[in-house]
This record gives structure tokens, C-alpha cells and sequence, in this order.
């Protein structure tokens, strides 16, 4: 698209979107607690709360990670169960942080918390260097295309903040995320719970001469060019009123998941195929000539031709192909096994269509990155590659080229849990599939 994001009226956004990840203890919710503490984002009854907990577990200091854990299960086992969000701001950023958990167990909440992130900080307890977890979070982020890392080695007042380990530990991770294809690491030495490093610099550690986490967080560069992306509206909901006033409006309502779009710009709508041009498009009640990524809109189209949810609306210029047969990366997220031959249910963006899992190529080892081919199944928290056969075509992208529109889910038809998260084309190098030869089982598309 030629519009630039200047003649659309835009500014250079001040927020950034991050993650923390890292394995069990390794002080991911400490860490969230001293940088909210430390950059005076918490409120003066919240640190009294959390001043008086502490001090009833018998602790002299304030427990800074009982600002995310808010769970009961949470603070009585003194781990993150669940994604904690949180929004703070400096001077120069607004921020939105999700601290995920660590346990294996909870791997799923820390896909879902990196999935919409742009900076992932990896925590690595200094005494324990890089472990599983630890290799399995720089996977996902790596699959999820999280542009920045930031490999936090935290706990260096256990070892005496030498300057060794952490170099040692550094160039470990660094060279297992660059073969993961991770674009950049910054590795930083801290210790969250007296906060060296974090906000402020380390009296302990002169040999650093790097930034500070929220140094780094305030000043890496954020793209949000939102003039070249692929512009995408997947339609959830139809609106007509049939009132007196509005007798004949037919208004398709959606948030746009990537791009532009203009009135006047001719459209088409998959996967049915059908082409028209969008005649308005109302913001919040009020009619616009343009509306961008992430804002809700309802459009108006020219014709009048059969929409429905899950329909997808694009630019006809730019209109993605539609397949049934959809190829991906995944990241195994159930205690129910995926295995070939299964029927599921696949969630792309507003649409939900049966499918079945036609093949299982490879499996990742996360320990040297080699590749398990044709496993049969995936476990909880296994990442491979899958090939599935869906009974209607989806209009999907490139993961590449849209985290939104190129990934979906996969859904257990029986009872609506979750199974599985899908990121489409992305690939470690994977084998040669083999033919399935499963049974039909009626929903063999």
C-alpha cells in the first residue's frame, strides 16, 4: 500500500508490548515487582498490601512479586499460575507486561502471553545457567517471531557477580537463539530482589557497561509501519438496525487485524470469493475515510452480497489464497495428546471449522534442535510440525507476514478445551512427511 502511516495522521506509538519468561524461581515475578517498584509504578496502598503479606510470612523485606501474583494458589505455593498483566509508564514509554509462568506445567500461559509481545525478557537464575525451560521459552519466542530478547541473568549476588558466569551463560543462550533464527538477544546482569541493573545501575558490577533493563525497554526500537501490512478485517458481527432512521444499513463489524483500509477501496470477502467496494466506514459512531490496525470498525460495502462472522474482508489487490490444507509449527499445549488421525476443530481469527490432523512430520528436540521424525503425537509442551486437511478453504497467511492472521488454534470438539497453538509456515527444517494412511473416520475432507 502506498498511504504512509504521516498522511493517515499517525505518530510513532510510545508503547511497547513485553514478556517475561524463564524457568521456575529463576525470579521472573521479583523482577516485574522491583521494575515496577523501582520506576515508582506502584501505588502507595498496593506496596502497603503487599508490605503487610510479607511481613505476616515472617519476611523483613517486602516480597516484590506478590504485585503480580495475585492468585491465592499463586502466593500460598510462591509460584505464577496464570498470566499477570500489567501497565505502567515512564517518561519516555508506556508499557504493557505480561509476566508468564515458569512451570513446565504452565507452559500454554506463557504462548499466550508472547503471542501479541514485542520484546520477550528471558530470565536465567545465574547459579543455574541455561536449562529445558529456559531453551523451551527461547523456542516459543523464536516461533512466535518475537523481534527482541532480552536475556535477563538474574541472581548475580548469589555468585559474587562474576563477571564469567554471566559471560559464559550469555554466550550459551546467544548461540542456541541465533540458531533458533532469533534476530537479537541483549543479555543484561541483575539481581531483581536488591534491584542491580534493573532501574538503576550496578555499584556491584563496573565490569557492565550496558543498560539496565528499563534502559533497554525505553529505548529499543518498535516497528509499528502500519502502512505495509497485509489489511485484514475478519467480520464478527453483522450489524442491521432496520430502524426508521436507518432503513437500509448493513454494516460489517470487526477489529482490523493488520493494515488499512479507505473508503472507496475495492474489497474482496473470503473464502467465498465475492468483490465489491467499501462505501463507509464508521468509528465509534462516526463516519471516517480510513481506519488501521487494531481499531473496531464497522464498513460499509457497495453491493449487497452474503457476509457473515468469520467471513474475512481484504483488499482485492492483496487477498491472501485460500487452501484446506494448512501446514504449521506447532506448540502443544493440552494434557490430551495430538496425534494423527484426530479431529479437531481450527479457529482462525473469527472463523471455526472442523479439521483433521492428516500428519505429524517431525518433532523438535529442544536439548541440540535436531528433529524427531514422524513422532505419531504430540505431548504438553512438545513443538513440531503439523499438516491438517479442514472441511471448508481458510484465507490464511504467512505467520511470517501476519502474527495475527497466520495463526489459529486447535480446539477439542467435545469439550472446547484448547489443544494447541499453530503459527502457519513456520518451520525448523523439518523431514520428508511420510504418507498418512489413517482410516476414514468420516472426517476425512
Amino acid at each position: 500500500m502506498s498511504t504512509s502511516t504521516t498522511e493517515l495522521g499517525l505518530t510513532e506509538t510510545t508503547l511497547l508490548r513485553f514478556a517475561t519468561a524463564g524457568s521456575v524461581d529463576d525470579g521472573k515475578s521479583t523482577l516485574v515487582g522491583r521494575l515496577l517498584h523501582d520506576s515508582k509504578s506502584v501505588l502507595t496502598d498496593q506496596l502497603e498490601a503487599v508490605e503487610r503479606a510479607s511481613a505476616s510470612r515472617g519476611q523483613d523485606t517486602p516480597d516484590l512479586a506478590l504485585l503480580t501474583d495475585g492468585l491465592r494458589a499463586e502466593r500460598e505455593q510462591g509460584i505464577t499460575i496464570d498470566v499477570a498483566y500489567r501497565y505502567f509508564a515512564t517518561p519516555k514509554r508506556r508499557f504493557i507486561l505480561a509476566d508468564t509462568p515458569g512451570h513446565v506445567q504452565y507452559t500454554r500461559n506463557m504462548v499466550t502471553g508472547a503471542s501479541t509481545a514485542e520484546l520477550t525478557v528471558v530470565l536465567v537464575d545465574a547459579r543455574n545457567g541455561v536449562v529445558e525451560q529456559t531453551r523451551r521459552h527461547a523456542a516459543i519466542a523464536a516461533l512466535l517471531r518475537v523481534p527482541h530478547v532480552v536475556l535477563a541473568i538474574n541472581k548475580m549476588d548469589l555468585v559474587g557477580y562474576q563477571e564469567a558466569i554471566f559471560a559464559g551463560i550469555a554466550e550459551e543462550f546467544t548461540a542456541y537463539a541465533t540458531e533458533l533464527g532469533v534476530p537479537e538477544v541483549t543479555a543484561i546482569p541483575i539481581s531483581a530482589l536488591v534491584g542491580d541493573n534493573v532501574v538503576e545501575p550496578s555499584a556491584n558490577m563496573d565490569w557492565y557497561g550496558g543498560p539496565t533493563v528499563l534502559e533497554h525497554l525505553e529505548t529499543v526500537p518498535v516497528s509499528h509501519d502500519l502502512a505495509h501490512c497485509h489489511a485484514r478485517l475478519p467480520v464478527q458481527y453483522v450489524i442491521r438496525p432496520q430502524t426508521a432512521e436507518h432503513p437500509d444499513y448493513r454494516g460489517y463489524a470487526g477489529q482490523i487485524a493488520a493494515g488499512t483500509f479507505h473508503v472507496g477501496e475495492p474489497v474482496t470477502v473470503l473464502p467465498s470469493g465475492r468483490t465489491t467496494t467499501i462505501s463507509g466506514i464508521d468509528l465509534l459512531g462516526t463516519p471516517v475515510d480510513a481506519a488501521w490496525t487494531t481499531q473496531s470498525v464497522t464498513v460499509l460495502l457497495t453491493d449487497d452480497i452474503d457476509v457473515s462472522r468469520g467471513d474475512l474482508i481484504v483488499p482485492t489487490k492483496d487477498a491472501p489464497a485460500t487452501t484446506q490444507d494448512v501446514e504449521a509449527t506447532v506448540c502443544h499445549v493440552a494434557d490430551q495428546p495430538l496425534t494423527v488421525g484426530h479431529r479437531v476443530l481450527l479457529k482462525h481469527g473469527t472463523r471455526t471449522v472442523k479439521a483433521v490432523v492428516k500428519d505429524i512430520p517431525s518433532r523438535l528436540t529442544l536439548d541440540d534442535l535436531s528433529l524427531h521424525p514422524h513422532p505419531g503425537q504430540l505431548v504438553a509442551n512438545d513443538i513440531g510440525r503439523v499438516k491438517i486437511r479442514t472441511a471448508e478453504p481458510l484465507p490464511v497467511d504467512s505467520y511470517a507476514d501476519s502474527r495475527r492472521t497466520g495463526s489459529f488454534i486447535l480446539i477439542d470438539p467435545a469439550d472446547g478445551t484448547t489443544l494447541t497453538a499453530g503459527m502457519v509456515g513456520e518451520s525448523f527444517a523439518s523431514p520428508e512427511p511420510v504418507k498418512d494412511e489413517s482410516e476414514d473416520d468420516g472426517w476425512d475432507f
